[in-house]
């Protein structure tokens, strides 16, 4: 069964069941201390009030062991989520049962009803059939959300899911798998693992599923005493479980580990006006070690230098205690700043979400897992019952892609200042690969301004051939030297105003795809095409010529140009465009594999512009877009980068 998204279903009115994961942290008061679970799950919510749909949220909160709890109720996030979405949820006071039969039956369209505790039921943990089936009838749609709980074979979370013919992941799934998934089966080289943390237990499946993987492994947090005492260090009192010392021994033995040099130690948690940093053999027996010492920060950060892909889990000491956090302090410096830079960086576990907050950095990471024991769970490489009840849980899922085609526009001069500028506008965009296509005597110093940034540059259009008599042309080779990633091939107007061919198009992508460049192929109808009803036909051709010999392992981007809604003032709608782009997934499917379909990205290209850009990227197979005019001004074309769904 292949993984569906909240976007493929027919939500239109519908009731649909949302397993969200409200399980917030309460104060003494019973108030909620932080509401970023409660926000993290506004995506999907706001997806289908907009499409009228009635909304049945439900969560546990706590452990209340099977049975009924005041001080655990949800009624207190029921207030808040009312607060946050500016309109009333309904508060059922039971998850199960005739009232709450009723109130879901009553409720309008686009209302938001949020369900009493799950666990006030053991039938929620107990993964009960008859619950399942309660459960299962309040709602004509089934849509998981609740990352957090994906480990747990729960009735809300995994059994239910059964008897819906299209259960779907939410937008906040999406997200989770997409960021999870791209670090343990794509990741960008250098790749950096950093695993902190009390116990080697906890983590040492996180550390064996991720080595063969990585470039370095950096280990610190309370179980790098494990490793130092496996190396026969003393490590005075400081944490160790002892029964992992052979585990630690074991993986100790791959030379991608990188383990601390120094430590921060004190006699106790509570003495941090005696702290100081040690060697790591020279640990007294009569002081705890409690953080990594500045000289192991320097070794990580020097480890870290140029890291296109970082996975952190675990904090590197005692976060929660001066002096202890400054080693965790400093590793999340450096990784907010690897992220500004453009590489991807993604933080588990309950802890390392615990030390983003503390520190205000948890908007500044690629991506900061709302999942803690889902997380670890995950990158240990395990199935988790939550998504598996979804089906093939993330190969459908794909990084949106915004890209600037300047076409003619912008001298080197005006295009390296507009470049520097795009770059500090963009500073912080999260969950998009952002792209530039400049004019060709452009390119180098538009490459050397997005050095290092979340913007990449490619080509406008390359010669198939590697090098000859061919003046005015530019090889692949030449872009690849002076730092592109992407090629345009096929753009409407080289089609159109210079006569290029589909077999000539073919030759170029053979070109672009030999010399490591990524070709984003077009192809779109002219509007007499479209009135004689053959927009499929001209893609097929276009599709088949063009790309005939590619294969699932290459890389490959195609866009859509309607060649009629570009500076004719038509522009095509939302579902114009969703229509002709699931027919080139299906063109993909049939003509190359099942994976390339799931994975290749199509972008959307006939006048995009800032007011239409959320509504095309509602359509589930509107992977991104290429924006021509839009593009040219820096204000509007960060809006497009930072559209809403």
């Amino acid at each position: 069964m292949r993984k569906l998204s909240v976007r493929d279903l027919d939500v239109q009115g519908r009731r649909v069941f949302v397993r969200v994961d409200f399980n917030v942290p309460l104060a003494e008061d019973g108030s909620i201390s932080t509401d970023a679970r409660i926000q993290a799950s506004l995506g999907t919510i706001q997806f289908l009030l907009k499409r009228r749909a009635t909304v049945i949220l439900a969560s546990h909160l706590g452990k209340p062991d099977g049975k009924p709890d005041p001080k655990l109720s949800l009624r207190v996030v029921a207030d808040r989520l009312s607060e946050i979405l500016g309109k009333e949820v309904l508060f059922a006071e039971d998850c199960i049962g005739p009232e709450t039969r009723k109130l879901v039956s009553e409720a309008p369209p686009a209302a938001v009803i949020l369900l009493e505790n799950l666990r006030f039921h053991p039938g929620e943990t107990a993964n009960d059939p008859e619950f399942c089936k309660e459960l299962a009838g309040l709602g004509e749609r089934y849509v998981n959300d609740a990352f957090g709980t994906a480990h747990r074979s729960h009735a809300s979370t995994a059994g239910m899911a059964e008897l819906f013919e299209r259960p779907a992941a939410g937008l906040l799934m999406e997200e989770e798998i997409r960021y999870l998934a791209s670090v343990l089966e794509a990741p960008r080289h250098p790749h950096v693992a950093i695993i902190g943390g009390s116990k080697v237990k906890d983590k040492a499946g996180v550390i064996a599923n991720l080595l063969p993987q990585v470039d370095k492994l950096l280990i610190g947090g309370g179980l790098m005493f494990d490793f130092l005492k496996a190396q026969g260090k003393e490590i005075g009192k400081s944490i160790s479980t002892g029964d992992s010392i052979r585990r630690a021994q074991e993986l100790a033995r791959n030379p991608k580990l990188v383990l601390p040099v120094d430590v921060v130690v004190a006699p106790d948690p509570d003495s941090g006006d005696k702290a100081r940093a040690v060697p790591v053999d020279k640990i007294p027996k009569n002081q705890m070690g409690l953080d990594i010492g500045p000289k192991t920060v320097e070794l990580f950060q020097s480890v870290l230098d140029g890291a296109r892909t970082v996975v952190w889990a675990g904090p590197m000491g005692m976060f929660e205690k001066q002096p202890f956090d400054k080693g965790t302090t400093e590793i999340a410096r450096t990784v907010v700043g690897l992220t500004d830079k453009g590489s991807t960086t993604v933080v588990g576990g309950g802890d390392s979400l615990a030390a983003l907050y503390k520190f205000g950095f948890r908007d500044r990471v690629s991506h900061a897992s709302t999942g803690g024991g889902a997380c670890l769970q995950f990158l240990e490489g395990r199935v988790l019952p939550g998504i598996r009840a979804l089906g093939d849980a993330y190969r459908a899922i794909r990084t949106p892609i915004v890209a600037a085609n300047w076409k003619m526009h912008k001298v080197p001069s005006e295009a390296r200042k507009f470049a520097s500028e795009l770059v500090q506008e963009l500073r912080g965009v999260r969950n998009r690969e952002v792209l530039v296509f400049p004019p060709t005597a452009a390119l180098q110093v538009v490459c050397y301004e997005l050095t290092n940034s979340v913007v990449a540059c490619g080509g406008q259009n390359i010669h198939w051939e590697k090098s000859g008599a061919f003046t005015g042309e530019t090889s692949a080779k030449f872009l690849v030297d002076i730092g592109c990633s992407h090629v345009l091939i096929g753009h409407s107007e080289r089609r159109h105003l210079f006569g290029e061919t589909d077999e000539l198009c073919a030759r170029k992508v053979r070109a672009a795809l030999e010399a490591g460049l990524v070709p984003v192929f077009c192809c779109g109808e002219k509007l007499a095409e479209r009135e004689d009803d053959r927009t499929f036909a001209v893609l097929e051709r276009q599709l088949s010529i063009g790309l005939e010999g590619i294969t699932e392992k290459d890389e490959l981007v195609i866009a859509y140009e309607p060649v009629w809604a570009i500076g004719t003032g038509r522009t095509a709608t939302p579902a114009q465009a969703q229509e002709v782009h699931r027919w080139i997934r299906s063109w993909v499917l049939r003509s190359i594999s099942l994976e390339a379909a799931d994975r290749t990205r199509i972008l959307y290209g006939g006048s995009v512009k800032p007011d239409n850009i959320d509504d095309l990227m509602d359509e589930r197979d509107v992977d991104g877009v290429l924006v021509g005019g839009a593009s040219l001004d820096r204000e509007s074309f960060a809006r497009i980068v930072r559209y809403q769904t």
